[in-house]
């Protein structure tokens, strides 16, 4: 599967964005998808899982409450809703995609990824 990811950009604090992640090659609900995002300096994070065929959902704690993923079947593409953005969300932020039917965080146990999109937020 191939996954290009788009919709990052700047906005100040408490804004929102929506990312998406648009697959080919296969449809994405035969695949647990994931969004991660990589600050400079740091290393790869999960932000938040969509888990394969059930589609339920799970984030880390650091974006719960404020961020909500989604899948589009017909479009066959992964969302990314980021509400009530902080300086702290700036990163690039990546989709992936993982074979896997549980929950999974680490970047290591997926087996695709998007390029990345860029998204600051300024106080």
């Amino acid at each position: 599967v191939q996954l290009q990811a788009s919709g990052g950009g700047s906005v100040q604090a408490g804004g929102s964005l929506r990312l998406s992640c648009a697959a080919s090659g296969r449809t994405v609900s035969t695949y647990g998808m994931g969004w991660f995002r990589q600050a400079p300096g740091l290393e790869r994070e999960f932000v938040a899982g969509i888990r394969r065929s059930a589609g339920s959902t799970y984030y880390a704690d650091s974006v719960k409450g404020r961020f909500i993923i989604s899948r589009d079947n017909a479009k066959n593409t992964v969302f990314l809703q980021m509400n009530s953005l902080k300086p702290e969300d700036t990163a690039i932020y990546y989709c992936a995609a993982t074979s896997s039917y549980g929950g999974t965080w680490h970047p290591s146990l997926y087996d695709y990824w998007g390029q990345g999109t860029l998204v600051t937020v300024s106080s």
